[in-house]
């Protein structure tokens, strides 16, 4: 395949594909930014959600035949895609959510294979041949036209896509067993001893939760796991072992893919923020001068649809009373009013006031920091006050008894609250 994907748009041109969103988790480990929305819906970034990086690799690639499989607390996540992700329609395409509907009895989803066996009826509308079944909450780019190519010629059933992980941090994954070729020989979730399965190498393969399935493999092997009463009815720990088993697993190195404009640092970049202590490290690779992200990748964008807002304003030019901004994501309509910000992520609407300082945080929408305010290693949620002179995350051992400390540190604020001066 050529670097520039042509070999990949001219195999994959042919065949439909539809693809699956999983967007229905808790996402507990996240809250209190998970309170009242779903995980996907975290913003991100500044403007974006976090579902907006799963749909851009879709879309950059050309797949436009999109569901988004939503469950918990799904409102704001369903008004975003109905709202951002609005496809042409003359040509078929579409990105919609699709709620629990509770065909197959009354319940929920009991797992992430339950939640696309509950609706196989989409699969038979569409008939598609392969089918893309991608996390919502993770973030990266990739391509997926250059894994669906390696799926087609390898005849595989089933392939996983998977990332290249130190044994010491594949305790938190599932781990694929490479066989003859690419094909998958094991498949270990969350390994007890991953270094003693390493057995020398220096990586293991850990799946990141993005897969391609030929169509009716797919349907048969959810079918059967449906009547399974032992399984989970998970993708990545009941449905991918079934295919293992068969000898029609397959894994696609996620470090061969090639993103046009990702450079070297970037390469193999993707990061699951399902905790607070990883969103908020992902959040600060995004402010680097040469950050370990790069949103500003104009050859393969992410996409959104950010507020109408005005640019963001910096005012004053008198010696200590200058709204200054400094290796910071700045989004538009934030106005720094005599203000300092460092090495942070300021999302749209944000205000801050004379003489207040914020320092390696994630400040999102409309938050409102008051004159001569502190605000240090936080993440804020939308609509906070945080009042003149109050301090957030300068003092650890009084901290814990005001806010949500997450494990190394950082400070959580949920939405709407009012930080006391």
């Amino acid at each position: 395949m050529r670097r520039d994907g042509s070999h990949a748009c001219s195999v994959t041109g042919v065949a439909r594909v539809l693809s699956i969103v999983l967007a229905g988790g808790e996402g507990k480990r996240l809250l209190p930014l998970t309170l009242d929305r779903a995980k996907p819906a975290v913003p991100f970034g500044g403007q974006y959600r976090l579902i907006d990086f799963a749909l851009s690799n879709l879309a950059n690639a050309g797949f436009l035949r999109v569901v988004v499989l939503t469950q918990y607390k799904s409102h704001s996540l369903d008004l975003h895609v109905t709202r951002t992700w609005r496809l042409s329609t003359l040509l078929g395409n579409y990105v919609t959510p699709v709620p629990a509907q509770m065909r197959r009895g009354p319940w929920w989803f009991a797992g992430s294979a339950d939640a696309i066996y509950q609706n196989l009826n989409i699969i038979g509308d569409e008939r598609p041949e392969y089918i893309l079944v991608f996390g919502a909450d993770h973030i990266y780019r990739m391509d997926p036209r250059q894994m669906l190519v390696q799926h087609i010629e390898s005849g595989a059933a089933a392939t996983v896509a998977a990332l290249r992980v130190p044994p010491v941090e594949a305790k938190g994954f599932g781990v694929l067993e490479p066989g003859e070729g690419t094909r998958i020989a094991r498949f270990v979730e969350k390994p007890a001893d991953p270094v003693a399965l390493a057995n020398g190498r220096e990586h293991l393969f850990a799946s990141m939760g993005n897969y391609i399935f030929t169509a009716d493999a797919l349907v048969d092997a959810l079918r059967e796991d449906a009547e399974d009463s032992n399984s989970r009815h998970d993708m990545g720990g009941d449905i991918v072992p079934r295919f293992v088993e068969q000898g029609a697993a397959h894994y696609y190195d996620f470090f061969d893919n090639r993103v046009p404009g990702v450079n070297e640092l970037e390469q193999g970049y993707w990061r699951d923020v399902g905790t607070i202590d990883a969103y908020y490290e992902a959040s600060m690779d995004l402010v680097a001068v040469q950050p370990a992200f790069n949103l500003y990748n104009r050859e393969w964008p992410i996409f959104t649809s950010p507020p109408q807002l005005p640019p963001a304003k910096f005012v004053f030019e008198e010696h200590g009373r200058a709204g200054m901004a400094f290796n910071s994501v700045i989004s538009g309509g934030t106005i720094i009013s005599g203000g300092t910000v460092r090495r942070s992520v300021v999302s749209p609407g944000v205000f801050v006031d004379q003489g207040a300082l914020v320092e390696n945080s994630v400040i999102m929408d409309n938050v409102r920091i008051g004159e001569g305010a502190v605000v240090r290693n936080a993440i804020i949620d939308k609509n906070v006050v945080v009042e003149p002179g109050a301090r957030v995350g300068t003092d650890p051992d009084l901290d814990p008894s005001q806010f949500t400390v997450s494990a190394s540190g950082i400070v959580v604020i949920g939405k709407g609250e009012k930080v006391p001066g």
